[in-house]
């Protein structure tokens, strides 16, 4: 064995050819084109809220016939002071310089705003310094699309105050780091300009989590000293673009589409329709969508895999070499207030009060507010634990550290992550390592920084954090400045960046490791072990576009498909009995095992 990935993936990769409206495509994404074309039976079906919104989507020349007037409700609020303007404009779903969002406190049960950096209309703060072709193709997309306004001339200034907000951004690494972004204070004592814009968006009086204080500052000075009309003008455009004319929203798509993640085609109109409705009001969707798609023995099924998972979890800290006990106890501690949430939510959320009519940029600004004064009607209560932070319908896995919880939606609970009637070696590698995934997040390098309570709280002694910080630096050393295989020989490419996917990659370490244990202990036979890493291999499956992969080592804290393969899989111990390794080996004494 010289490469997992490519000897199971190898054929797949050579044939397959990536739809041309999309930079990638793999196992993830077979099972979100599932998703969608379920959603949008639905939505045809639908009579209510979501079908309502998905019409108006697809009523083009409603659209067409009304050209950018429907813009007029936006622009009108430049008529006020600045900070008024960005905090009304916010609330009705217009890209904003400061974000925010709404979740449990860091240090009690209180939900508190956590305040964002924001601002640009690149993926990332590195493009306005590390990506010169880009940008440079980004500033004659700003004036081509403002053209459509009759105001082109305005792209240059608007490029120049996003540059200056992205020189005052955190990198990737520094904003995800839980120590530094908890500054908690309160409304009146961030910068005032900054208050003012969250006043204006409704924020109440009381405690807010400032998460990047250096960029708050830097950007109440450009609101003081800049002339923001170039950057409003286009952020209202660039917001609102997907619900313009088809010729704006092909216009849009040529950047964010064909330039960034390389796709040759614009998505049909369904399935923007459908990410629409979603976004919308994903929940009243999924209500329906588990009702026809998720049958309950698949939930019972998981939560006997949960529970192995966590048993597993269990044995493996309590053998920990590397760590005292005093922690271990700790740690074990966590383990046991884990919750899982699996399949969709035990109470629905309401939708009574929104409303929808024909207009598109209406029902969108509509459910904006609608969406918006939710999430600030949750200030200062105690938190929800039982709240889901995605839909039903999401292809994904989560853990959210301030509750420490796990979370399964239906739609990534069937074949090839799970399936009833596979073997268990198929399983276990597939939705056991993804579940053995998701517990590691508890236990990586921030989701370790809070304790069971989802509180950020220092339970490690010194001792064990540095040497949890000497295995976790052999990791990053493993994946720094791997570059992908769509990637090689291109000039300029950096490669991962280990400190920046180290959390995503402890918690792929762990979830391999642990689906493996927990398979032998619930009676997997050893010979099966070569189709465990396998079914490994098959959900990441991946086939990606250079412009996309380039993006994503940017973007994206997991480490490319190949990667979180064949470094995964060969720091396991039991990938050794299960193959003959060959180049893929990393030598005993380099494997890392942390949990």
């Amino acid at each position: 064995m010289d490469n997992l990935y490519e000897e199971v993936n190898g054929q797949w990769l050579a044939e397959h050819v990536i739809p041309a409206d999309r930079g990638v495509d793999g196992t993830f994404h077979k099972l979100r084109d599932d998703s969608e074309a379920h959603v949008h039976a639905l939505l045809e079906a639908s009579s209510g809220l979501p079908g309502q919104a998905f019409r108006s989507f697809m009523d083009t020349d409603r659209m067409d016939a009304a050209g950018i007037a429907p813009l007029d409700d936006d622009f009108a609020l430049l008529s006020l002071p600045l900070t008024e303007a960005l905090g009304k404009l916010s609330r009705l779903g217009v890209s904003s310089p400061v974000e925010a969002y709404i979740t449990k406190d860091s240090s009690s049960e209180e939900v508190v705003l956590y305040v964002v950096q924001g601002g640009l209309g690149l993926p990332d703060e590195a493009y306005y310094r590390e990506h010169p072709e880009v940008l440079a193709a980004y500033e004659q997309h700003v004036a081509r699309m403002l053209g459509f306004l009759g105001k082109a001339d305005l792209a240059p200034a608007a490029i120049a105050l996003e540059k200056k907000l992205a020189a005052a951004h955190w990198d990737v690494v520094a904003a995800r780091d839980s120590l530094k972004t908890y500054n908690p204070c309160q409304l009146s004592e961030l910068p005032p300009r900054v208050a003012e814009i969250l006043r204006a968006a409704g924020i109440p009086e009381g405690r807010v989590v400032n998460m990047m204080p250096s960029f708050l500052t830097a950007l109440d000075e450009l609101l003081e000293n800049e002339d923001w009309e170039a950057w409003l003008t286009w952020h209202i455009l660039n917001s609102r673009a997907a619900y313009l004319t088809s010729e704006i929203s092909a216009a849009n798509w040529e950047f964010y589409g064909r330039r960034l993640t390389g796709a040759t085609q614009q998505r049909d109109r369904w399935k923007r329709g459908v990410t629409l409705a979603e976004s919308l009001v994903g929940e009243a969707i999924g209500q329906e969508y588990v009702a026809q798609h998720f049958p309950p023995s698949h939930k019972e099924a998981m939560e006997e895999l949960v529970d192995s998972l966590l048993r597993a979890y269990r044995d493996r800290i309590s053998q920990l070499a590397w760590m005292t006990p005093e922690t271990r106890e700790r740690a074990l501690e966590k383990l046991g207030t884990f919750k899982a949430k699996i399949g969709y939510p035990d109470t629905w959320r309401s939708f009574a009060g929104l409303e929808f009519g024909p207009d598109l940029l209406e029902n969108v600004r509509a459910a904006s507010a609608f969406n918006h004064d939710y999430e600030l009607a949750k200030l200062g209560k105690p938190a929800d634990r039982d709240e889901w932070v995605t839909t039903p319908q999401t292809v994904n896995a989560f853990y959210n550290p301030v509750v420490n919880d796990i979370t399964f939606p239906a739609a990534i609970l069937r074949a090839p992550f799970f399936d009833p009637d596979a073997s268990a070696a198929t399983n276990f590698g597939a939705i056991g390592a993804v579940i053995g995934h998701e517990i590691g997040h508890g236990f990586d390098d921030q989701g370790s920084l809070y304790d069971g309570a989802g509180n950020l709280n220092s339970w490690w002694t010194d001792e064990d954090r540095e040497a949890f910080t000497e295995l976790t630096a052999k990791l990053v050393t493993q994946f720094d400045g791997l570059v992908p295989t769509v990637l090689a020989g291109r000039e300029g490419i950096r490669g991962v960046n280990g400190e920046f996917t180290l959390g995503e990659n402890i918690g792929d370490l762990g979830g391999l490791g642990i689906a493996v244990t927990a398979f032998l202990q619930s009676g997997g036979a050893r010979e099966d072990l070569p189709e465990l890493f396998r079914s490994w291999a098959r959900i990441w499956r991946t086939a990606i576009r250079p412009e996309l992969a380039e993006q994503y080592l940017a973007i994206d804290p997991h480490s490319p498909a190949e990667f979180r393969c064949n470094v995964i899989a060969a720091n396991i111990d039991e990938f050794y009995e299960a193959f003959e390794v060959g180049e893929m080996a990393i030598p005993a004494e380099d494997r890392v095992r942390i949990w």
